[in-house]
């Protein structure tokens, strides 16, 4: 029986080692409420890795994922308490603007060819200017029953589970059925991994990337409900660090920052890294600033891990 690639198993090894050490460390670690608390935590990121592991798998990158999930949970609930929208219709435009940036990054790359760092470094700065202007810089708080259902939770067992956690996980299983088992997911491994090649086989290239933004966009639109369920309000003020909590993710769960190469399921796993070293650092007293430097230095190891993997196979 052959065993995945050490790429694959690494991001879980990670999360036992990680799981081993807290639980050892804190009582409270080991408990289901702690466990379904940090699932509720990364939940908005986990959603926001999806897409952003799509575009990484093309060989692109989005630095402007938290950026235009804000916006998108603005124009949800705005549109939901000024112009009085019945809230799925509100939560499809909000969708809809994240997806229409998506759009945007992805004309710019394919049809313009500019880099996909500096698009979507623009493309941060614009949604985060037209997240200000529409909100007024003010937190929108009369948000409908209806946008923070996915905050609620459920009783299975002695824990109460959210169901934005189901759906997450839910979204994560569809999207690796999709990349495993379809034609068009295993184009964007074609694509990330020799866009020559895959061009000339018949593949449109550039629509696959195209397609790649887009789809991106509408993850950061779902991730957006996410966040005003979590929290209740529409926050112009939020997504300003969900980008690289997002590259982090993917990045520690085993995608190739080169494209080409990578499981949705390890971006999951990766959130879930990043989640439960911040959870069991906090139980154990450690300040905030030492969980960012061990989180910085995981990524660089996962990213000099990978490019010693892609040495070796050549």
């Amino acid at each position: 029986m052959k065993l995945p690639p050490i790429g694959q198993l690494g991001p879980f090894i990670a999360l036992l080692i990680a799981c081993a050490i807290f639980g050892t460390t804190t009582d409270r670690f080991f408990s289901g409420e702690n466990f379904s608390l940090i699932l509720q935590q990364v939940m908005v990121v986990g959603v926001i890795a999806i897409g952003q592991t799509l575009i990484i798998l093309t060989a692109g990158i989005d630095l402007s994922c938290g950026m235009v999930m804000a916006l998108g949970s603005i124009v949800m609930t705005k549109f939901a308490a000024d112009l009085g929208l019945p809230a799925p219709l509100a939560v499809l435009c909000g969708v809809g603007a994240t997806a229409l940036f998506g759009l945007l990054n992805g004309l710019l790359v394919t049809r313009i060819k500019l880099p996909p760092f500096i698009v979507t470094l623009g493309t941060f700065n614009i949604a985060f200017a037209v997240t200000q202007l529409y909100s007024g810089s003010q937190t929108i708080t009369e948000v409908p029953s209806m946008m923070t259902w996915l905050g609620g939770t459920f009783a299975l067992g002695d824990t109460n589970v959210a169901y934005g956690t189901v759906l997450m996980i839910a979204l994560y299983l569809g999207v690796w059925f999709w990349l495993r088992e379809t034609a068009s997911g295993r184009h964007l491994y074609a694509v990330g991994n020799n866009p020559e090649a895959t061009r000339l086989v018949g593949i449109p290239t550039d629509r696959v990337v195209l397609g790649a933004y887009v789809l991106a966009g509408v993850f950061y639109g779902i991730a957006s409900l996410l966040s005003v369920a979590r929290t209740g309000v529409g926050d112009p003020n939020a997504g300003q660090t969900e980008a690289l909590d997002a590259i982090t993710a993917v990045v520690l769960g085993g995608t190739s920052l080169f494209g080409g190469r990578g499981v949705v399921i390890g971006s999951l796993i990766g959130a879930v890294v990043v989640g439960v070293l911040r959870n069991g650092l906090t139980l154990m007293g450690v300040s905030s600033v030492y969980q960012v430097l061990i989180t910085g230095i995981l990524v660089i190891l996962a990213v000099a891990i990978d490019q010693l993997s892609r040495k070796g196979a050549r």
